[in-house]
């Protein structure tokens, strides 16, 4: 077993061994999240499906009231006027067969790849390289549309796709150390909400295993799900 450093034992110390309130666990892990920079706040969770079957897969987005606090970049693969807008709308990079060809010898500087319908025969080439980084476009998460303009601004607002892993476990950043934990509050709200509204169909049983968060650096603290499924926001 790989022996702790005495930063996180100490960080460690601070947590007490019990379920915490979202709100509770949120004020201790920015109080855990003391590196040299802002660290990202992740949420991990485990669900009760199995993701090799194909009504117990969860892929889906959720745009978050405060962003995620991130800058990313964006990559358009589209043809045609579509290049000259994706421009426009801010994407980092954008092209043609171009753009396609530079990807698969390799040139994957970019977080989130949008696509165009009429582009996806060439994109769809691209598996080898795209599907392991989790980067191919998908029309359930809105990376295949063809209202680019749309799907930029939302994005780079703090849109995020996400998907349960092989083992059924959804992996979130969702906001910042320097967010506030109120803001922290309404992202992790609002990731909970979409979680729940995604159900798969073929999901069986408990479908909320457990929940923890952390921070970049910091260690994890187990939430209490059923209290933060209750909480009503205020609308």
């Amino acid at each position: 077993m790989k022996k702790l450093s005495k930063r996180m034992e100490l960080l460690s110390k601070k947590i007490e061994d019990r379920i915490y309130t979202a709100q509770e666990a949120l004020n201790i892990v920015k109080e855990n999240a003391n590196a040299k920079f802002d660290e990202t706040i992740e949420a991990h969770i485990r669900l009760g499906i199995d993701p090799k079957y194909t009504d117990q897969q969860l892929r889906t987005t959720v745009a978050l009231p405060n962003g995620t606090g991130q800058t990313i970049k964006i990559a358009v693969i589209t043809s045609g006027e579509n290049v000259s807008k994706a421009k426009t709308a801010g994407a980092d990079l954008f092209g043609e067969e171009d753009l396609v060809e530079d990807i698969n010898k390799g040139n994957m500087n970019f977080d989130l790849l949008i696509a165009t319908p009429d582009m996806m025969p060439k994109v769809a080439k691209l598996g080898r390289v795209l599907g392991p980084r989790g980067l191919m476009p998908n029309p359930k998460a809105g990376t295949v549309t063809n209202d680019i303009a749309n799907a930029i601004k939302e994005f780079k607002a703090g849109k995020l796709e996400f998907r349960a892993d092989k083992a059924g476990i959804v992996h979130v950043r969702f906001g910042k150390a320097s967010f506030s934990t109120n803001q922290l509050f309404e992202n992790l709200k609002t990731l909970q909400e979409a979680i729940d509204k995604n159900k798969p169909s073929g999901a069986k049983g408990k479908y909320w295993k457990t929940l923890y968060l952390s921070s970049t650096m910091g260690p994890s603290i187990q939430i209490d799900i059923g209290a933060l499924q209750d909480y009503q926001q205020e609308s």
